[in-house]
């Protein structure tokens, strides 16, 4: 059974791949984190050699137009490889302050701080895009994201709200979310992404146990996990993922998952419903 979502517009979310998808929210599509490389492209980082195993469900050719790119850090190839470089130009763009000057002199592209809040206009249809706090690899800088609109109505007096989570492991400052929105969907990036340190092994990203507490206590209506498949220093399969998220025992959110086919639009509000 789907969750019950409060959300006061059409929305749709279509998976690319890894942490790429589109939101389209009444027509306006927002890119998450662009990666298009094909099975078997590599990049050596020095401290690991990323390689990515599944080739994107969608190419840059079928993808329809975008809107705004939702970046949450230009540094790393499983969020922006070399190929969504080129969906950069031209559009606007948030992502952190590094990446907004490692990527001028694009005149679209927009830094946020951890809870600061940008307008956006697209056309007649106005958003807030609001930062929120991420940790990932030590010294470097990401960003999640709130989508936030008058547009989206209320619930419980709090505007209804789309959370992109960016590469975090769970912290206990995002909690604070849930005092400003209500999050009617929050797109998660998991995978216990682990890369070696010197000091040994490091998580990166959001296991499921960590997805799951944080869902219950930002008291999101419905979660779509992504970045859990196609690299190899991804340490948690689906079928893991699958199993916290789903275990009642584990503090799981059954309930509330939704698991999205690559490549297949998934209508979360249908237009006539809203």
């Amino acid at each position: 059974m789907a969750p019950k979502i409060s959300f006061g517009a059409p929305l749709s979310i279509t998976h690319i791949g890894t942490a790429t998808a589109i939101i389209n929210i009444s027509g306006v599509t927002f890119l998450t984190d662009p990666v298009f490389s094909p099975a078997g492209t590599t990049w050596d980082l020095g401290i690991i050699t990323l390689k990515t195993t599944s080739t994107p469900a969608l190419s840059l050719a079928d993808l329809p137009p975008i809107d705004v790119v939702l970046l949450s850090h230009e540094d790393h190839p499983d969020n922006l490889d070399e190929l969504g470089r080129t969906i950069l130009d031209g559009r606007h763009v948030f992502t952190t302050v590094d990446g907004a000057k490692n990527l001028a002199p694009r005149p679209g592209v927009r830094s946020l701080q951890p809870w600061e809040t940008l307008p956006l206009t697209i056309g007649a249809r106005h958003f807030e895009i609001t930062g929120t706090p991420c940790q990932h690899l030590p010294g470097g800088e990401v960003t999640g994201f709130i989508i936030s609109s008058p547009s989206f109505g209320t619930t419980d007096g709090k505007p209804n709200a789309i959370y992109f989570s960016g590469d975090t492991v769970y912290l206990p400052e995002l909690v604070q979310m849930k005092e400003r929105f209500h999050i009617s969907v929050a797109l998660l990036n998991v995978g216990k992404a682990t890369v070696p340190l010197p000091t040994g092994p490091l998580v990166i990203t959001m296991d499921g146990a960590q997805a799951a507490k944080l869902a219950r206590e930002i008291e999101a209506d419905a979660v779509v996990p992504m970045h859990f498949e196609s690299w190899g220093h991804f340490a948690e399969t689906r079928e893991e993922l699958a199993r916290v998220l789903e275990s009642k025992e584990e503090g799981g959110v059954k309930s509330r998952v939704v698991w999205l086919e690559p490549g297949v639009e998934t209508k979360l509000v249908e237009p006539g419903l809203v």
